[in-house]
């Protein structure tokens, strides 16, 4: 087991907002079920909660209690995932309202970036993903990015090389099939 990734799920498990790598870019996380590691990591990134935020989990298992899927939609997530492509999906009454902000649905993905996925496992939970910068910014595509941009603010940064993606995840609603993101 990476003992580095181990303790960053561990500082995520105490209420701690890391950085980490993701398929395009630098994401920053935390426990989503924790209000106050949630508004510190808005508070970082100077976005709103009205905005909401991104779940990623190492499954669709891991997401699933979280989300109205029917038997249809979970079959394509299914099939689609690992990959970097985020879906808008119902939330549930287990999901806190700070994580969807002021939508009904929240953007969920099982990303297709091994350390990303491995920190969900090893957090034994799903985690918030926000690219690495403040609002308005350039994302962090490195860790010498997000410590030159946020590290004093930031608990841990994980080391590792982001993939080749050139963009952000692809956003799409589930249930309309809308591209809102390409």
């Amino acid at each position: 087991m990476d003992q580095h990734l181990l303790s960053a799920a561990q500082i995520i498990q105490a209420g701690g907002v890391i950085a980490y790598p993701t398929e395009s870019v630098y994401g920053l996380g935390c426990d989503p079920f924790n209000q106050d590691a949630v508004m510190q990591l808005l508070a970082i990134k100077q976005r709103p909660v009205s905005k909401g935020l991104i779940l990623i989990g190492e499954s669709l298992a891991q997401l699933a209690p979280y989300l109205r899927l029917n038997d249809q939609q979970a079959a394509r997530l299914q099939q689609q995932w690992p990959a970097p492509v985020t879906y808008l999906v119902e939330a549930n009454e287990h999901l806190p309202g700070w994580v969807r902000g002021k939508h009904s649905k929240v953007a969920v993905r099982v990303p297709d970036h091994p350390m990303a996925r491995q920190l969900c496992r090893l957090a034994g939970q799903p985690i918030i993903s926000t690219s690495a910068n403040i609002s308005g910014r350039p994302a962090a595509r490195n860790r010498y990015q997000v410590a030159r941009q946020l590290g004093d603010q930031l608990d841990f940064i994980v080391s590792g090389a982001c993939d080749r993606a050139s963009k952000p995840s692809t956003i799409i609603d589930l249930e309309s099939g809308r591209i809102l993101r390409p």
